[in-house]
């Protein structure tokens, strides 16, 4: 995700902010790639995780929903002379590419890239004004389709649950009636109907648009269903001793990844009224003393690192666990009809 609710120009409000990978060296020093290992790279991106693998000698599979980040991606595949492959895909999928006897790494970036932020045709940002739009794998409905299509309770669950907008009703109920009139159809078209509907005070510091635009594109392109079945895709793709690294930059992404890596790392579960708990095998051991955030120092040259965080886990020997979803406590956002194209 990249979201900033600190100070200065952020990634979602649509700032020029230079790609630029959070958290490399933590990310290859939990890795821990070397020649002969294989290392799948979920989010592809600009290639800042895969260079790094690969100028450590690994080998690498890396995927990615959006098909320009592939095409642009060719030219470091012609570099490296087979050691990377690209697949266009989510990477909810990624078991279905880890070769027989299993990955020793996988990698996942969550979230939305400065690159997608930078094309204002794809509508990701309310600075570069451009069609509402917000679809990483360019397919699917899109934000426009959500906002002018979907019931006005839906909008409040969207925005107040994904966003954590407390503004939700309001603007909820503005866009229902604004749409009836003319439909919403560009990004500063909505933007400046939220800055109208919820000014903006002295004090903020971030447009009053920017958590409803996050969570459009987390709507849209289902991003903690994707982010879920990931990870229990590479639990069935690791093999022994292999490591998973997230790096998330939300509050509700890096909830799913502590829940997961709890979940997988044996703890007993069971109710407080129950004489005994149910044990369960380990999945995952934890790389170091836990959660990881970037440096003072990265923050301030990054600004996208400010809320990122890693978490890591090294694979067991033992069999995989069904993949349960309840175990992220979400709520069910599945009864929310979704637009057709």
């Amino acid at each position: 995700m990249v979201t900033d609710l600190g100070t200065g120009l952020t990634d979602a409000e649509g700032g020029p902010v230079r790609h630029i990978p959070v958290l490399l060296s933590e990310v290859v020093a939990a890795l821990e790639p070397q020649p002969g290992k294989v290392i799948l790279d979920g989010t592809f991106g600009a290639g800042g995780y895969s260079s790094a693998l690969l100028d450590a000698g690994s080998n690498v599979i890396a995927l990615d929903r959006d098909p320009t980040a592939i095409a642009a991606g060719q030219a470091l595949v012609a570099v490296h002379g087979g050691r990377l492959v690209l697949h266009h895909t989510q990477f909810s999928a990624l078991d279905q590419f880890a070769p027989q006897g299993g990955l020793d790494g996988v990698v996942l970036d969550i979230g939305v890239s400065s690159m997608q932020i930078d094309e204002a045709e794809r509508g990701f940002s309310f600075q570069k004004n451009g069609p509402l739009d917000m679809r990483m794998s360019v397919s699917g409905p899109s934000a426009a389709d959500v906002v002018n299509r979907a019931k006005v309770g839906d909008l409040i669950r969207i925005f107040g649950f994904l966003g954590e907008e407390k503004q939700a009703g309001r603007i909820a109920r503005a866009i229902e009636k604004r749409r009836t009139e003319k439909p919403f159809e560009t990004t500063r078209d909505l933007a400046g109907m939220i800055e109208i509907v919820t000014p903006r005070k002295a004090k903020d510091k971030i447009h009053p648009a920017t958590r409803v635009f996050q969570a459009l594109r987390i709507f849209v392109n289902d991003e903690l269903g994707e982010l879920a079945m990931a990870l229990f895709a590479a639990e069935r793709a690791l093999k022994p001793g292999g490591r998973l690294v997230v790096v998330t930059f939300h509050s509700l992404e890096d909830r799913i990844v502590k829940k997961f890596f709890a979940d997988r790392s044996g703890k007993a579960s069971g109710s407080r009224h129950l004489p005994v708990a149910v044990e369960k095998p380990v999945i995952f051991e934890p790389v170091g003393k836990g959660m990881v955030a970037a440096s003072e120092e990265e923050a301030e040259a990054n600004p996208r690192a400010r809320s990122a965080k890693l978490r890591a886990g090294i694979r067991t020997d033992a069999s995989p666990m069904k993949a349960d979803f309840s175990i992220f406590d979400l709520p069910d956002l599945a009864e929310i009809e979704r637009m057709g194209g």
